[in-house]
């Protein structure tokens, strides 16, 4: 019997070829991402077969848990791209960070240069728990240094479910947004999945990421789109080639 329902396409068939992925964390050893090199290894090539061509990999800078300084993720980056052309693996892979908004974020971005994904654009985060205190003096601040900040998956917060207003408020506050992918398949559960189609729908988002972590958050590739509207999750999608590089 034939479905009166065209099929729902997998996550992994909507990634084109020459695809630029700017939120991972795929560097060894440094933060909960992958662990060691063969995770390092399995990740990228994943990756590579879904689509992705060049890597913008995103350790977390989070104070008193994951406190890697940017001399650390600067050489790890170096020794791993080292290891991956001895795997023949010469795809272009450049490490940024993700930062945490918070008093040591400030510092960082007030004392020296930041980690970015491409010129004066940096990728941040907020805890799951609440925005800081701070959230829109931390945010002009970090533009006045001259900075572009990119919200890591903002369907992702809590605390802005109900309270919709506030997406349209960071926006207006100078925040780009970037959409985790794995969103949009229920891997996060319903909820936020619910978020990110009404954050699509009114055109909120600027780029996409996988932030992928691990073998699970890559068999979730595998599933489902459960959005209904794809042309503005494609337009995000497109805009990321805006950080090719060489």
């Amino acid at each position: 019997m034939f479905s009166l329902f065209k099929s729902k396409p997998r996550l992994k068939d909507l990634i084109p070829e020459n695809h630029i992925d700017i939120h991972s964390h795929l560097l060894p050893g440094i933060d909960d991402g992958a662990k060691t090199f063969e995770d390092t290894l399995s990740l990228t090539k994943a990756l590579q077969g879904f689509g992705v061509s060049q890597f913008i990999t995103t350790p977390h800078i989070i104070q008193h848990v994951w406190d890697n300084t940017h001399e650390q993720i600067l050489a790890k980056s170096a020794t791993t791209i080292l290891a991956l052309e001895k795997n023949n693996i010469s795809a272009p892979f450049k490490a940024a960070a993700e930062y945490l908004m918070d008093d040591q974020f400030v510092h960082l971005f007030q004392s020296g240069e930041l980690l970015t994904l491409k010129d004066n654009y940096v990728l941040v985060e907020m805890s799951y728990i609440n925005a800081p205190i701070q959230l829109y003096s931390i945010l002009f601040d970090l533009q006045v240094a001259g900075y572009i900040p990119v919200l890591a998956h903002p369907e992702r917060y809590l605390f802005y479910q109900n309270n919709f207003s506030e997406y349209a408020k960071l926006k207006k506050a100078g925040c780009l947004f970037q959409l985790n992918l794995l969103s949009i398949v229920g891997y996060y559960g319903t909820g936020i999945t619910k978020t990110a189609e009404q954050l699509l729908q009114k055109g909120m988002y600027n780029y996409v990421g996988s932030d992928v972590h691990h073998n699970n958050h890559i068999s979730a590739f595998d599933l489902k789109v459960q959005i209904k509207d794809l042309a503005p999750l494609s337009e995000a999608i497109v805009n990321n080639q805006f950080f090719k590089f060489d």
